[in-house]
């Protein structure tokens, strides 16, 4: 999440994500609060455990890109698999492929085994093919993201071949959303 030096905006979508995926889980929440440094933007990383601990770290924000330079992803998701619409630190499948990010790229984008985009390592994807600005639906295998909430465009599936031929946006709620392209 963003501290933004005073707080954490989307703070209301933080807590809803957190509060479904425990429940899905079957994990109680606490009332959460978080603190950043004064005055100081930084990156939180807030973990619930099964037992309601939480945890806060604090990191620096990552520098912005103006544009992402995105390729597929080797791996493939399940869209069935449970534990994609859930934050955790279940990330092997993303932490493997975004360790061996090609030169030249600045994000992997997976797709499930019907060829549909998902999400990428760190980012929700966007996209426009001429209809306006779409997401792909959670029903794909992926994580329902804080910015995605916010942005709340439509979703339709989007096929992994047809990456080159539509416009690209990526984005998180630590960075916001940013133009990208596809060099595969």
């Amino acid at each position: 999440m963003l501290w933004d030096g005073v707080c954490v905006p989307r703070w209301p979508l933080h807590v809803a994500r957190l509060t479904a995926g425990a429940a899905a889980l079957g994990w109680a929440v606490p009332e959460v609060r978080v603190v950043g440094p004064a005055g100081q933007a930084a990156r939180l990383r807030l973990t619930l455990d099964a037992h309601g601990a939480v945890e806060v770290e604090v990191g620096a924000v990552p520098a912005p890109m103006a544009v992402w330079r995105l390729g597929l992803a080797g791996e493939r998701l399940a869209s069935g698999d449970p534990w994609l619409r859930v934050k955790s630190t279940r990330r092997a499948v993303y932490d493997r492929a975004r360790a061996g990010l090609p030169a030249g790229l600045d994000e992997l984008v997976f797709v499930n085994e019907r060829g549909e985009v998902c999400d990428g390592t760190i980012t929700t994807l966007f996209f426009d093919r001429g209809a306006g600005l779409r997401t792909p639906p959670l029903t794909s295998g992926l994580l329902p993201g804080v910015l995605r909430a916010e942005v709340a465009c439509a979703q339709e599936v989007l096929m992994g071949h047809d990456l080159p031929h539509v416009r690209l946006w990526v984005g998180n709620a630590l960075r916001g959303m940013s133009e990208a392209v596809w060099v595969g």
